[in-house]
């Protein structure tokens, strides 16, 4: 028995280092093979079963068995106030009712007991009812004990489920030929009401209820996170939340976190920016959002997703450094939000693929994360059977390509009985899969069935066509004003003061010309206004209003004479009706979309010849820009002609009210840029890697590491156009009082505080379950406070920033962001801002001993209103 024993551990190594370079399909197959021979022989129980439920096959992995241990909430008063801003009345009234924290990842059943719940530090918390905004940085929510119940019910539950149910539970329906009502559905055990349950709705989008009527058309990701206000970010996802609840969808697939790697990302517009700490704290605040409304939420795509092309043959090569502090933030801060499902992606990570990766799933999210609800596949990412034993718990849609058949399902359960993959295993991804469900409460009696057909939206039998809108259309029109950056305002050109006469220019400006808003399913192409990106991330516009409607109603009002052409190619008569008017506004797009990425940053519809032609005839031209990312505006940036320059990116249906009322000031601009925009494509730190021939994988090398977006733009002393977190005002701010102090955490228990002491000197974190969402690496341990004064003529909301100078011999970039606030001020008013920092944000990933620690050296800190516009420079007292 030793000698088979010491066999079989020679071959799950020979398999984990054939792993990283051969086809893994081929890798699993010839171990499980080799393993079950061996099995045979010796009359003992398979590795995949020994190793327990949910165990890693990893060389250097402990093994761990599976995890122990309605959101319909009255907002009707929440946006009761008007648009025309500069009072921040939804903000505090978002704060005192919506979420914002952090969750102790609860324990496995082998690891230790998890910290016990301490009341206004960490307590113990329910996804529907979440600490305030105002709290994110103060308090971390203890959501163990709802995940520890929510586990204990279901695995009551599955406890009375045959092999086959078990398994159906974690394969999509089409692997039966049964398209279902929504994109991702989980068939129901019969009967409902009794020993089983009534399965699974899973429906897009990260903006919105994808394929269904009477829904809102929220703002992109991009919009939301360039606010840079954590209740706004809050208050889409519960509204969001609602929605989908109110549709009768139990999985949300979103947030999407990928960052904005290479400017030309396809679904950046889905995304959160280029900064891991802003998307991360973007995502936190969303799903926190999203839970409180009823759904769970869907973290995607995990992960290295960060370009379209051949994104399913294509192997994202990544060092463990860039990994865990660059890209698994924003999925470690969702773990840490309480997030009830992860969708791995389609691409492979060093040679593997995404969704039978064990080091990224099981090593990863499900041991070092701590994740306690299941991983769910992207739509046809699932590339084996025996990619259960490597983390990924629910197949979706179900089939092999466009037919029947699984390679979950029966296939699953003919796994279990040939003992490649254990009963445990199974059980405990159906666990997982329950758990959500439990977890969201969503086994109520009042939780809504399914009421729409997203395959078959015409069909009058199963589209009950109810509205769940209410009136969130007050905070799309928000955040689209409070996303809008301004990026240029000579000679205060802006805010418009009762002009006399402006023209509109561009197809922009307009609505679709051809048939409405939705001409083109998933919004796949654009014709008018761009408020969306297309692809599954998008949802349907129950309506579109465009800048030239809002831009009459307002005209309208001020016995304005307007005029306009939306041929963006006729730019001589452009050019001729722009002569004498008071403003000319030029309206510039570009559009993109999932499965490909933009060929190049230029504007669409020859936008800079267009822009070019007006400013020759007219002295007071003002550019608005709805881009789904950044453009190369070289052209045309430096004309003397060309005043002002708002970049509005993808605000959803109210995109027109958003940007008229940031052009008139009745919401002075508090946007900020959530990513860099180059003079040169060149100059960014990376690209869309091209190529890939049929049959072969792609190999893209994250060479740049650490040096994404604005980082890279640091380190290489290259000048952007605009720099990531810049955006202008109608006011000025000043800085001042500066002052960082430490903070003690008495409530810790002695394990935790010999953990913190340990980081005070420097060494690593240890390894183990939760490691990384450990409570006394979140807390905050450093206060830092300091005033901001409103120094102008106007009320405005100012973005202060919060950066860390690394010593140099961390291999950090020069500058990181770590925090940010928004704070609104009327004339003279002087708030004071706090900025919470935890070792965590002060930490850099030990790759050797594979924990977080304090650099040796001094750390410094700058606070300001950009990366590049720092007010207050200070040290962290770390002794």
């Amino acid at each position: 028995m030793g000698l088979i024993f010491y066999i079989k551990q020679f071959w799950v190594y020979i398999s984990v280092q054939l792993d990283q370079r051969s086809p893994p399909m081929f890798c699993h197959f010839l171990s499980f093979v080799i393993l079950d021979l061996l099995s045979g022989a010796s009359g003992i129980e398979p590795l995949s079963s020994s190793l327990g439920s949910s165990a890693p096959i990893s060389a250097s992995s402990a093994s761990f068995s599976s995890v122990v241990s309605s959101g319909r909430q009255g907002v009707s008063t929440l946006l009761g106030h008007s648009t025309s801003q500069v009072s921040l009345q939804s903000r505090t009234a978002v704060s005192n009712l919506a979420p914002s924290s952090v969750i102790q990842s609860s324990v496995l059943a082998s690891a230790a007991p998890s910290q016990s719940p301490i009341s206004g530090l960490f307590p113990a918390t329910d996804p529907k009812h979440p600490p305030s905004t105002q709290d994110s940085t103060e308090i971390v929510p203890d959501f163990a004990p709802a995940w520890s119940s929510a586990h204990s019910k279901a695995k009551a539950k599955i406890a009375r489920f045959s092999l086959d149910e078990l398994a159906s539970v974690v394969t999509g329906v089409q692997s039966t030929g049964r398209p279902g009502r929504c994109v991702g559905n989980i068939p129901p055990v019969e009967p409902v009401t009794g020993r089983g349950w009534p399965g699974l709705c899973l429906e897009d989008s990260p903006l919105g209820v994808r394929l269904a009527d009477f829904v809102t058309a929220f703002p992109t990701g991009i919009n939301t996170a360039a606010t840079f206000n954590r209740s706004l970010i809050r208050l889409r996802g519960l509204y969001m939340g609602l929605e989908h609840v109110g549709k009768g969808v139990n999985v949300a697939l979103g947030p999407m976190m990928n960052l904005a790697r290479v400017a030309e990302g396809g679904r950046n517009f889905e995304g959160f920016g280029e900064d891991p700490f802003l998307a991360g704290e973007a995502a936190y605040e969303t799903i926190l959002g999203m839970q409180q409304g009823g759904v769970q939420a869907c973290a995607k795509h995990f992960i290295d997703n960060e370009q379209e092309h051949n994104r399913m043959t294509s192997s994202s090569n990544v060092d463990d450094r860039t990994q865990h502090e660059i890209y698994a933030q924003p999925f470690l801060r969702s773990v840490m939000a309480g997030a009830a499902s992860v969708m791995c992606s389609y691409n492979q990570i060093n040679g593997t693929y995404a969704c039978e990766n064990n080091k990224t799933l099981n090593d990863i999210l499900k041991s070092e994360f701590g994740f306690q609800g299941f991983v769910v596949s992207d739509w046809g990412a699932t590339h084996s059977t025996l990619s259960a034993v490597d983390g990924l718990d629910m197949t979706m849609p179900g089939n092999i390509g466009v037919g029947p058949g699984s390679f979950f399902g029966t296939n699953l359960t003919a796994a279990v009985h040939n003992r490649m993959i254990s009963e445990d295993r199974l059980k405990d991804m159906a666990t997982r899969v329950l758990a959500g469900w439990y977890f969201l409460h969503q086994d109520s009696s009042s939780f809504p069935a399914v009421n729409f057909n997203a395959n078959n939206p015409g069909d009058l039998a199963t589209n009950e066509h109810i509205d769940v809108q209410d009136d969130h259309f007050k905070i799309v029109r928000e955040i689209g004003a409070a996303s809008t950056v301004l990026l240029k305002n000579k000679n205060d050109a802006l805010p418009l003061k009762r002009p006399r006469s402006i023209f509109l220019a561009g197809s922009d400006a307009g609505p679709a010309r051809e048939a409405g808003p939705n001409a083109f399913r998933d919004q796949t192409g654009n014709d008018g206004i761009l408020a969306m990106g297309g692809g599954s991330g998008t949802a349907n516009f129950t309506y579109l209003i465009s800048p030239y409607e809002a831009l009459q109603a307002r005209a309208r009002k001020d016995r304005t004479t307007v005029s306009w052409i939306f041929d963006d190619f006729n730019v001589a008569r452009a050019g001729n009706m722009a002569i004498g008017t008071s403003a000319a506004i030029v309206f510039v797009n570009s559009d993109s979309r999932e499965g490909s990425d933009r060929a190049n940053l230029t504007a669409w519809h020859e936008g800079d010849n267009l822009i070019l032609a007006v400013a020759a005839q007219n002295n007071n031209t003002i550019v608005v820009v709805h881009s789904v990312g950044q453009l190369i505006v070289e052209p045309w940036i430096d004309h003397p002609n060309v005043t002002a320059v708002l970049w509005a990116s993808a605000p959803g249906e109210e995109a027109g009210n958003s940007i008229t009322d940031v052009l008139y000031g009745d919401w002075n601009p508090s946007g900020r840029l959530p990513y860099t925009i180059a003079k040169r494509i060149e100059d960014y730190s990376a690209q869309v890697t091209l190529g890939g021939t049929p049959g072969t994988i792609l190999q893209i090398p994250y060479t740049e590491g650490l040096l994404i977006g604005y980082r890279g733009f640091d380190a290489h002393n290259i000048t952007p156009r605009f720099e990531f977190g810049f955006g202008l005002s109608y006011t000025k701010f000043e800085y001042s009082n500066l002052h960082i102090t430490k903070i003690s955490s008495s409530s810790l228990s002695p394990t935790e505080r010999a953990q913190e002491k340990n980081w005070d000197r420097g060494d690593s974190s240890s390894t183990g379950i939760g490691s990384s969402t450990a409570l006394w690496l979140h807390l905050p341990a450093f206060r830092v406070t300091f005033d901001v004064k409103n120094t102008g003529s106007v009320a405005g909301g100012e973005i202060p920033q919060l950066y860390l100078q690394m010593p140099s011999s961390s291999g950090e970039p020069p500058s990181i962001l770590k925090g940010f606030s928004d704070v609104h001020l009327q004339v003279g008013e002087t708030k004071n801002v706090v900025i919470n920092l935890s070792r965590h944000a002060l930490s850099i990933w030990d790759v050797l001993n594979q924990g977080w620690r304090r650099p040796q050296g001094t750390i410094g800190i700058s606070i300001g209103a950009s990366s590049r516009d720092f007010r207050l420079h200070g040290t962290i007292p770390l002794y």
